[in-house]
């Protein structure tokens, strides 16, 4: 049954490759909804999730000549997905009104009692990710985010300028979010950006 399955994918995906609209509908047809549900899950929009399905599509079409028949095309499109939903979150992430409409209203955090279980789970992914930086940098970070320090008091205290410590925060923020959009579990993750830790 999955080796006819399978088969059958290899048809519809040589057909596509060949230009075909009907092969491309079907495929459409076919995971438009498993994709849809899966980007759900990452940038919790029913209309991100939406767009992102769109795209998906759009560049499975525009590319469709360098497809490859012989892989698993389901696993293609599960990764491809996965890499623009990423790609989404991290423009949401330094885009404050598209923070807010995402995480902020998210109701994956409307349930606090889920927040109390999970907090010993969530300072340890925030250790690990902190464990990637240098030492300088992670000190600046921590002032900045567990103190609330400016940028000209960090600067001060520690005998650098606020745009050492301005660019050591980018390079901070970026190591931190690369790492943490890498998770599985991406509810953690978006917890983290909405209280603006990130």
């Amino acid at each position: 049954m999955v080796h006819k399955e399978t088969y059958q994918e290899e048809i519809l995906v040589k057909e596509l490759i060949s230009g075909s609209e009907t092969a491309f509908r079907k495929i459409f047809d076919k995971y438009r909804n498993q994709l849809y549900k899966f980007s759900l899950s990452m940038v919790c929009s029913e209309v991100y999730a939406e767009e992102i399905v769109q795209d998906v599509f759009m560049k499975i079409w525009t590319k469709r000549e360098s497809l490859n028949p012989n892989l698993s095309f389901k696993s293609y499109l599960f990764t491809i997905t996965r890499n623009q939903n990423i790609k989404f979150l991290k423009k949401a992430a330094n885009n404050l009104k598209l923070r807010e409409e995402i995480f902020y209203r998210s109701q994956k955090f409307a349930n606090l009692t889920e927040r109390y279980i999970r907090e010993s789970e969530l300072e340890e992914l925030k250790e690990e990710a902190l464990n990637l930086l240098p030492p300088k940098r992670r000190v600046i970070f921590e002032m900045s985010r567990n103190d609330g320090k400016s940028y000209e008091d960090i600067g001060t205290e520690l005998g650098i300028s606020p745009n050492t410590v301005r660019n050591q925060m980018s390079r901070a923020l970026e190591t931190l979010r690369n790492f943490l959009l890498d998770q599985k579990d991406i509810t953690l993750t978006l917890f983290l950006f909405a209280t603006g830790w990130l």
